[in-house]
C-alpha cells in the first residue's frame, strides 16, 4: 500500500466573505455534505480552492480548519503548490505540522524548467518528508506535462505515491495507467476531470477528484460504487446525469477559467444553501449576473438538488 486511497477526493472549495475572509461556517457545511456522502478523502487547497489566491497564513488557517472538522472520518490531503522548490517544501512542513495525511505537488512553474529540472523537484520534496506525495498533472497552469514514463520511474523508486491527472491528455493518461500496471501499480491514478470519468475507470483509474463533486458528491460516490460492483450501466448513467450537472460551468457570461468553474460551483452551492455567498478571490468577480445565475438554477433543479 501507498498511503493513498482509491476512489472520490474532491478538491475542497474555499468559500469566501464578502470582503474576502475565508467562511469558516460555510467551509463547514462543506466538509459536512462530503463526509457524510461517504466520500473517501478530501483534497484541500487545490486549484477549486483557489489555492494561487492564498496567502500562507490563510493556507495554513484552512488546512489546520479541515482537518479538525473532518477530525478523523477521511483523509485530508493538502495541496502544497508553488512556483518552485524551496517554497513547496515550506509548504509541506505546515501541512505536515497541521497533520494531513498527504501532500499534493505540482511541477515548479514561472521559472522555465524541463525534465531534469522537474525529476529533481520531486526528489526533493521526497527528500523534505515521509509523507505520500501525489504529483498533481495540470499542464495547463504550469506550462509542463508530466511524462507517464517519468512519473512510473518515480513512484517505483519510492519518491511519488499518486497521481491526479488534470491533462486532459487522454492519450497519455491511458499510457499512465498501462504503464503502471506493469510496473506493479505503484501509483494511485486518480482523474481530476468531471465527465470522462466512466471512461478513465476503465482506463484503469484508482479514482476521481472532481471539482463538481462539491456540488454533488453523492453522485460521484454512487458511480465509483457502481464501477466497483461492475454494474455499467448504472456507472454511465451517473456519469451522463454528472455531464448535465456539469454544463453550469459553460453558462457564465463573460468568464473563463476559475472564474466560469469554480465561480459556478460556488453560485451553484450558494443556490442550495450550503454556502452564504459565491465570492471568488481578488480579481476574480462572482457570477452576479441575473441571466448566469438563473441558467445554474435551472440546471441544478433539474439534476435534483434544489427543492
Amino acid at each position: 500500500m501507498n498511503g493513498i486511497v482509491s476512489g472520490i477526493i474532491p478538491p475542497l472549495l474555499t468559500p469566501l466573505h464578502e470582503n474576502g475572509d475565508v467562511d469558516y461556517e460555510s467551509l463547514g457545511n462543506l466538509v459536512e455534505r462530503l463526509v457524510g456522502a461517504g466520500v473517501d478523502g478530501i483534497f484541500v487547497l487545490g486549484s477549486s480552492g483557489e489555492v494561487a489566491f492564498l496567502n500562507d497564513t490563510v493556507r495554513d488557517q484552512v488546512i489546520e480548519k479541515v482537518v479538525a472538522l473532518v477530525d478523523g472520518r477521511c483523509p485530508v490531503y493538502a495541496g502544497v503548490i508553488d512556483t518552485q522548490t524551496n517554497r513547496v517544501i515550506e509548504h509541506i512542513r505546515r501541512a505536515e505540522a497541521l497533520g494531513v495525511q498527504a501532500v499534493v505537488a505540482t511541477a515548479p512553474f514561472y521559472a522555465i524548467t524541463g525534465p531534469a529540472e522537474i525529476e529533481a523537484h520531486f526528489r526533493a520534496l521526497r527528500a523534505a518528508t515521509t509523507l505520500p506525495i501525489i504529483a498533481y498533472d495540470i499542464p495547463v497552469c504550469v506550462h509542463s506535462k508530466l511524462a507517464p514514463e517519468l512519473l512510473v520511474r518515480l513512484a517505483t523508486e519510492g519518491v511519488l505515491q499518486g497521481v491526479k491527472d488534470s491533462s486532459g491528455d487522454d492519450v497519455s493518461f491511458r499510457r499512465l495507467c498501462m504503464l503502471n500496471k506493469k510496473a506493479g501499480s505503484p501509483l494511485t491514478v486518480l482523474t481530476g476531470h468531471e465527465v470522462v470519468v466512466d471512461g478513465s475507470y476503465l482506463a484503469g483509474a484508482d479514482g476521481c477528484v472532481p471539482g463538481l463533486g462539491n456540488v454533488d458528491p453523492s453522485g460521484y460516490v454512487r458511480m465509483w460504487k457502481a464501477f466497483q460492483a461492475g454494474d455499467w450501466d448504472r456507472m454511465k448513467v451517473e456519469q451522463d446525469r454528472l455531464a448535465e450537472l456539469f454544463e453550469i460551468v459553460f453558462t457564465p457570461i463573460g468568464k473563463v477559467g476559475p472564474a466560469a468553474g469554480v465561480g459556478s460551483f460556488k453560485t451553484a452551492l450558494e443556490l442550495m444553501g450550503v454556502i452564504k455567498t459565491n465570492i471568488m478571490s481578488a480579481p476574480l468577480a462572482p457570477i452576479a449576473d441575473d441571466v448566469s445565475r438563473n441558467a445554474i438554477e435551472k440546471i441544478v433543479r433539474e439534476a435534483g438538488l434544489l427543492n
